[in-house]
């Protein structure tokens, strides 16, 4: 039940992806309603760097990112383990995507990589506690089911981006 639960989570962001990007330029990819806010390309990029680590840390594996060669790929001006967290709009706007379709394929092998460690993951790792600097302490279910929220979050605003860009033409 675990599993099916959590795939589930996954699936649901994994299905809606291509669906928010499909059609859209690398100019509508990088559009931005203001300087402070972040572009679609962006947020599909964070949601998948943020599933890749978080994920890759539980399974006890590299991330995706780096082992698969995406971050070569990609050739963004940041650091290699840069997930997005905590950059400034001025780093967000530095974001470039050649090819738009390395997001949908990136998304793809961290979600191929995250259904891989839910199917195969000892449920009662999941109950383990991963990090007690919180109250309560995390589990690695906890910590799953933050990834999928986040993930959501993301591609929510994602959408979101998308259907302003809309209105502003």
């Amino acid at each position: 039940m675990a599993r099916s639960v959590l795939r589930d989570g996954f699936a649901r962001t994994h299905d809606c992806v291509p669906e928010a990007l499909d059609g859209l330029t690398t100019e509508d990819l990088l559009w931005r309603p203001d300087a402070d806010a972040n572009s679609i390309a962006w947020l599909v990029w964070h949601l998948a760097r943020q599933q890749d680590e978080q994920v890759g840390q539980l399974a006890g594996r590299r991330s995706v990112w780096t082992e698969q060669g995406w971050a070569q790929r990609f050739n963004l001006p940041y650091a290699g383990d840069a997930t997005g967290y905590g950059m400034s709009p001025s780093e967000v706007g530095d974001f470039r995507v050649e090819d738009p379709a390395l997001l949908t394929e990136y998304h793809e092998a961290v979600h191929a990589m995250t259904v891989d460690y839910v199917d195969t993951v000892a449920l009662d790792d999941l109950a383990e506690v991963i990090d007690e600097n919180w109250d309560p302490p995390v589990t690695a279910a906890t910590r799953l089911v933050s990834v999928i929220d986040d993930a959501a979050k993301h591609l929510g605003q994602a959408e979101y981006v998308g259907g302003l860009m809309e209105r502003a033409r």
